[in-house]
């Protein structure tokens, strides 16, 4: 399995199921000839965005990069979403800027298993 870990949260979640959603919509729009139903079915997609967004904001995404194992839950709430993340486009574009440099957690110190 992967260090990273990147969106397996809850926002990740919601976004995938409302996107997949407006693109069955918009696939059934190309097969039916509706426009309604592609202008929809876009609607829809584009809400996906801002819903995981929103989302990663309030804490329900986490930071892109390696984290420790006991933060790889989908429960897990991330209590350092206010500040932003380092070198997070979501944050980036919500103005939160972290003050701080990027810290870089090395892989090699983070157990693969429960054995180590």
């Amino acid at each position: 399995m992967s260090l990273y870990d990147e969106g397996h949260t809850i926002a990740g979640w919601t976004g995938c199921a409302i996107a997949t959603l407006g693109s069955g919509v918009v696939g059934a729009g190309v097969c039916t000839g509706s426009v309604p139903a592609l202008v929809g079915g876009t609607v829809i997609v584009a809400a996906s965005v801002l819903v995981t967004w929103v989302l990663h904001l309030s804490g329900w995404g986490k930071p892109p990069g390696v984290r420790p194992r006991p933060e790889w839950g989908l429960r897990v709430r991330d209590t350092q979403a206010r500040g932003g993340h380092p070198g997070c486009v979501g944050c980036a574009l919500a103005g939160r800027r972290p003050d701080s440099a990027p810290m870089a957690t090395r892989a090699e110190s983070i157990p693969l298993s429960p054995i180590e």
